[in-house]
């Protein structure tokens, strides 16, 4: 199986993220895009991230009604710092009959050589980068297939600032995700 996985702290998942995945999904002829939630990542002040047992919930609320579109949770159930080489090495030796891409933000492109055990990570899947601006990149040090998608502006940071301002940040995210956040006073 061709399976993609869009990785992030989904703190909350919002329609950028969905897009993102629906749309490489279909480009790129995969079988399914996991979205995979980080337990602690190593480069997010963890303080700021709500318990992953809400934003598991949310994502499952997200992805009801898209097949194509499905829940990975390896580094939940793992545990501690999530790195991706650490979770892309235990996938592949699980599943080595299936082909990985690994989807990144296009502003992460020129940060891949600071990545955990890129050189090995690079051995284990195929980088496909979302341009989410009009900046130029330098060339990559590492093979990555570039995607041009329209931009969708939205940020988690952004949902929660609105919500903690009593703001409702209505189309920005699913409705049931919505509803799922003011129902448990999250981000207040």
């Amino acid at each position: 199986m061709r399976i993609g996985i869009l990785g992030g702290n989904f703190n909350p998942v919002h329609h950028a993220h969905l897009f993102i995945a629906d749309q490489i999904q279909q480009l790129l002829a995969l079988d399914e895009v996991q979205l995979m939630p980080e337990n602690e990542p190593p480069h997010i002040d963890t303080k700021s991230t709500i318990s992953a047992e809400h934003r598991v919930h949310m994502l499952r609320l997200a992805l009801q009604d898209y097949p194509q579109l499905t829940l990975n949770l390896s580094e939940i159930e793992r545990g501690g710092k999530s790195y991706t080489y650490d979770t892309l090495s235990k996938l592949t030796a699980e599943h080595p009959e299936n082909e990985y891409f690994f989807i990144i933000g296009g502003d992460m492109v020129d940060y891949l050589e600071k990545w955990y055990r890129i050189d090995d990570l690079m051995q284990l899947v195929k980088f496909v980068a979302v341009r989410r601006d009009q900046t130029v990149l330098t060339a990559p040090k590492y093979p990555v297939q570039m995607i041009d998608l329209p931009l969708l502006n939205i940020s988690s940071s952004y949902i929660r600032g609105s919500l903690e301002a009593n703001r409702h940040p209505n189309f920005l995210l699913p409705a049931e995700v919505l509803s799922y956040i003011n129902q448990h006073g999250l981000y207040r």
